[in-house]
């Protein structure tokens, strides 16, 4: 704990390191990198703006004790054949904070639609029937820990604040809400593929993936859960 000005003790935001297994999956799990996607009921698995399915990268269960989305399952997915940094498409250009509606299926120039898809859902059911074609699966874990925000680290880590490089980036929903932290990936993170995959477009190779241009990646959400896919990527490098 730490003390204010006022004498009054304070705690920092439950934070935890995402750290990835070598074993590969063999079965489905909720933590994982690639895998068997889990969907709620109505949920559908994304598809990019040219209609093929998405891969997915990783998927999750946040700690009970994360700010606003505690115990919702968190899946990131991104289209292997289109590739680009994130763009927050917003209501006024850039000088406005407010995004358009439904702003996860916006354009991304040069693109007419969105090449990814992020989301939070309450309560996924069981497991797709087949996994991830692609990205090799392999287990996630979470462990606690406290993000010391030196220079240039980034750690895979959901909870806490934001390490942004750069200046912080700060969103309304289009519903109105300001957009909560939840998730961070660093730069050049490597997402390995099966063999015979897709070649991603400006990878750093041809049997790994990467998300947004290998930008460092920070996942921001609606903490009024308007719906289940309004959460934005922002790409810094």
């Amino acid at each position: 704990m730490s003390e204010d000005g006022l004498g009054e003790k304070w705690a920092p935001a439950p934070e935890y390191e995402i750290e990835i297994g070598t074993e590969p999956l063999e079965r489905p799990a909720r933590n994982s990198v690639g895998g068997w996607p889990y969907f709620d009921d109505d949920q559908e698995w994304p598809r990019c703006f040219y209609g093929e399915r998405m891969a997915l990268f990783f998927q999750l269960d946040l700690p009970d004790d994360i700010e606003f989305f505690g115990g919702e399952h968190l899946s990131v997915f991104h289209c292997a054949h289109h590739h680009d940094a994130a763009d927050p498409v917003t209501a006024g250009g850039r000088a406005d904070r407010r995004l358009v509606p439904r702003f996860w299926e916006a354009p991304q120039p040069p693109f007419p639609g969105s090449f990814w898809r992020v989301l939070l859902q309450r309560d996924p059911g069981a497991p797709e029937a087949e996994p991830e074609p692609t990205v090799h699966a392999l287990p996630l874990s979470l462990r606690p820990f406290v993000d010391g925000h030196g220079p240039y680290e980034v750690h895979f880590k959901v909870g806490g604040t934001a390490a942004w490089p750069h200046e912080a980036e700060y969103y309304l929903c289009a519903c109105g809400t300001e957009l909560a932290f939840v998730c961070q990936v660093p730069g050049d993170w490597e997402f390995g593929v099966h063999p015979g995959s897709p070649v991603q477009p400006d990878s750093i190779r041809d049997d790994a993936y990467l998300l947004f241009l290998g930008n460092e990646v920070y996942l921001l959400a609606c903490p009024k859960r308007c719906d289940p896919a309004a959460v934005l990527p922002v790409s810094q490098r």
